[in-house]
């Protein structure tokens, strides 16, 4: 796959030689009768990586494990979405975040009805935003923070309380890139 990430905005924050931790996460994309929404989770605020942070459900790929089977098991602990209720139906991008984590994303297609039960200790929320507001390019805006001396740009998606940046931020932008290229093939 090719790799994106932080590195893409911040070309010295790439460190070609650092060892990174393999992770997975679910793009769940659900099919709503109004619209497609994707859905995310507000990460508590107690969290000692990414704490109180919007993402997709995920985690670090546990050993003997593939990627698929880690978004899959990950996405269970976190909202309690069961697996069978997720049909996989492709790959972004790999993205490497300048944390060390090279994150797999996998994006999966969600019909309701379905249970969500989040774990209270890893998540503060639960919501769905449609997924029409991540293709339109008036909704992607570039902000940008200083981070150890050096002023670091990021993709953000405001989105009315929410706050969605970073690297989840820079996925959906693999995703809009994506649906956009399939459309336009179709034409």
């Amino acid at each position: 796959m090719p790799l994106r990430g932080d590195h893409d905005l911040n070309p010295d924050f790439y460190d070609p030689k650092q060892v990174l931790v393999s992770a997975a996460v679910l793009v769940p994309i659900i099919e709503r009768e109004s619209g497609a929404t994707l859905l995310f989770t507000r990460r508590t605020d107690h969290l000692d990586m990414h704490a109180g942070q919007i993402s997709f459900p995920g985690g670090r790929v546990e050993a003997g494990e593939g990627i698929s089977e880690a978004a899959l098991r990950e996405t269970e602990e976190e909202v309690g979405l069961p697996r069978r209720h997720v049909t996989l139906i492709g790959q972004l991008d790999t993205y490497v975040t300048r944390t060390g984590f090279e994150v797999s994303p996998l994006v999966g297609v969600i019909r309701p009805p379905f249970p969500i039960v989040p774990d209270s200790f890893e998540v503060a929320e639960v919501f769905e935003v449609p997924l029409n507001f991540f293709l339109d390019t008036r909704n992607r805006e570039m902000h940008s923070r200083m981070y150890q001396g050096r002023e670091r740009h990021f993709y953000a998606f405001p989105f009315g309380d929410y706050y969605i940046w970073g690297a989840t931020a820079g996925m959906l932008v693999n995703l809009a890139e994506v649906l956009a290229d399939g459309v336009a093939a179709e034409s």
